[in-house]
């Protein structure tokens, strides 16, 4: 029997993973992961990206896989015709991303948060919910709100920004202007600087303070448990906004569990303010770090069953 299969793309600052992924269950059948070093520019990633997609689309022929369409999820802004609409990380913007995929196959290009949270509400820990908020905690912070099985974009596909808009305030000590970033405080790149610069040994990834702070390091705890308590008192701010019936975390750090968890977890509760809301599931994403690579190939899978025309595809 042939399985209905799609190509899921999950491009990262670090690295790009790459999977295909089966329709009816959300199983990842094949899986490849290579680097992205993005300061090489833009048309270099793409073209690795485009190498990784045809590799996978021929692996899977070989398996009598049909292969329906790629998705590819990109950790920028995109907008809602699949234009990537940011140059943050990786340099697509005025680049025709979506076109290049699909003279490969049926092609539709995705936000690095929206994709997880699909997947999440299609396989996942989300599949319970019709109203719930995804998370994605790694090197970046960003947010999806998902109703009825769809991740939601806004007017313009920006709908996912949670921490990079600074919190401009006056110390009341000392009359000091602040402009505190959560990105910058709470993300995996911001755990590592704070760590280092507080006088901790040198590190150069967030799972090294992890440990740090798993192994009693009193610098690392502190950095890593006031970076749960930042993140907590955002994620409580969006749901007070939306009214989610759930959050489902993901990313790198996200999937961490230990103190940081803990401190967001309880952070996230202590500044929720109706109290029928507080106890509401905070929960791991189910898919882990394949989230990203399944919710992009999920994206295929649910533009087929709208009925809705796939940018190189039929309808």
């Amino acid at each position: 029997m042939t399985l209905m299969t799609a190509i899921g793309l999950d491009v990262g600052g670090t690295k790009i993973a790459g999977g295909l992924v089966v329709r009816d269950t959300g199983k990842v059948l094949l899986r490849r992961v290579i680097p992205t070093l993005p300061e090489r520019g833009g048309q270099a990633v793409l073209d690795d990206c485009l190498a990784l997609a045809k590799g996978l689309r021929a692996e899977a022929e070989a398996q009598n896989c049909a292969v329906r369409g790629i998705g590819v999820g990109v950790a920028e802004l995109v907008d809602l015709a699949g234009n990537v609409t940011s140059g943050h990380t990786i340099g697509w913007l005025g680049l025709p991303v979506q076109a290049a995929f699909s003279r490969i196959a049926p092609a539709l290009v995705e936000s690095d948060a929206r994709a997880p949270a699909l997947a999440e509400a299609m396989y996942g820990a989300g599949r319970p919910y019709r109203l719930f908020c995804y998370v994605t905690v790694g090197t970046g912070i960003s947010s999806s709100l998902v109703m009825d099985g769809r991740p939601f974009a806004g007017a313009r596909g920006n709908a996912l920004v949670l921490a990079t808009m600074p919190l401009s305030t006056v110390c009341t000590t000392c009359g000091a202007e602040l402009h505190p970033v959560l990105e910058e405080f709470a993300s995996g790149p911001a755990l590592v600087a704070r760590y280092n610069r507080l006088g901790g040994h040198a590190v150069e990834q967030g799972e090294a303070v992890l440990a740090a702070a798993a192994a009693g390091d009193p610098v690392a705890r502190e950095v890593v448990g006031s970076g749960g308590d930042a993140l907590g008192s955002s994620v409580a701010f969006l749901v007070n906004v939306l009214d989610p019936e759930a959050l489902i975390v993901g990313g790198g750090l996200g999937m961490a569990g230990g103190l940081y968890w803990e401190r967001f977890v309880a952070s996230t509760r202590q500044h929720i303010y109706a109290d029928n809301s507080r106890e509401l599931p905070i929960l791991h994403a189910a898919l882990g770090v394949d989230a990203g690579l399944v919710g992009a190939a999920a994206a295929i899978f649910q533009r087929i069953s709208g009925n809705a025309a796939i940018p190189g595809g039929q309808h």
